[in-house]
């Protein structure tokens, strides 16, 4: 994670490879551990199906994460 919009609730990822709307993930850090399923992404603030591989997008999360959380395939 390389930043959080708190009232959004949109966290900005790099993905190490290609993720597909609808993939499970973990998310994991100092005080956040939790697993959601991707609903929406954006990049260049245009929707998108699939983060290509070590690009930023915005993900719609439910809760807050924190800069530096680190993302895994769940």
């Amino acid at each position: 994670v390389t930043h959080f919009y708190d009232k959004i609730k949109v966290a900005i990822m790099k993905f190490k490879k290609p993720i597909k709307v609808g993939a499970t993930i973990k998310i994991q850090g100092k005080h956040t551990d939790f697993t959601c399923v991707i609903g929406s992404m954006q990049y260049d603030h245009k929707s998108i199906s699939v983060a290509p591989k070590n690009k930023e997008v915005g993900v719609k999360v439910g809760k807050e994460v924190r800069e530096g959380d680190q993302i895994f395939l769940g």
